[in-house]
């Protein structure tokens, strides 16, 4: 049968493996944890009334971020049949059922992101991905993924292809000059409320 999806690893988080990863990640502690997060990066990301999260799962940073931001305007893209179904059921997000990689943005927000998006797509497709984030942008952009100085291939459940670590923040910022960096952290798996060794960068975009 002939995959509707133009990468292998889209098509791998559309099946069977993103149903399970959904299934696999859940709980009050993933939002507790994401809160923490989002409150650090928040803290530089004034006047943040509507964000778009590229790759949204089941809205686990949704979910975070309607606690943080009670009156914005959120919106998830996510690929998953399963995970939709979860994300449809996160208070007040607008769902769209897309691939990142054929997808185009009707308007802009103040904050898009990425979080353990990233590392999953396929290489030569990421200059899509870093013009997504650009475009869909107002003022912030923000990418939490896997730090690697040098693009670095890593099995990830037995699957190759399926993980890439690499410096995609500094990637967007060659590939866009005029972005810069509004502040930058790392979350660590042993810190209180834990990420999975995350590196999170926000960029803001010049003001036009």
């Amino acid at each position: 049968m002939t995959s509707p999806f133009g990468t292998d690893q889209e098509a791998f988080w559309a099946g069977e493996f993103g149903d399970e990863y959904t299934a696999r990640n859940d709980g009050p502690q993933v939002v507790a944890a994401n809160a923490a997060l989002f409150a650090k990066v928040l803290a530089h990301a004034h006047g943040t009334r509507s964000v778009l999260e590229l790759g949204a799962n089941r809205g686990l940073n949704l979910r975070a971020l309607r606690m943080l931001l009670p009156d914005a305007s959120l919106t998830g893209l996510e690929i998953n049949e399963q995970a939709l179904g979860h994300l449809r059921g996160v208070d007040g997000v607008q769902v769209v059922q897309a691939s990142l990689l054929d997808w185009q943005p009707p308007r802009t927000y103040d904050l898009v992101f990425t979080k353990g998006v990233l590392i999953h797509i396929a290489p030569e497709r990421l200059p899509h991905a870093y013009d997504l984030l650009f475009k869909a942008s107002a003022r912030y952009i923000l990418i939490a993924e896997y730090y690697a100085p040098a693009p670095t291939e890593i099995p990830y459940r037995g699957h190759a292809g399926r993980l890439f670590k690499r410096d995609f923040a500094g990637e967007l910022l060659d590939r866009h000059p005029g972005l810069r960096v509004r502040e930058h952290g790392f979350a660590w798996r042993r810190d209180p409320f834990p990420q999975d060794d995350l590196n999170w960068f926000l960029i803001e975009k010049p003001a036009s």
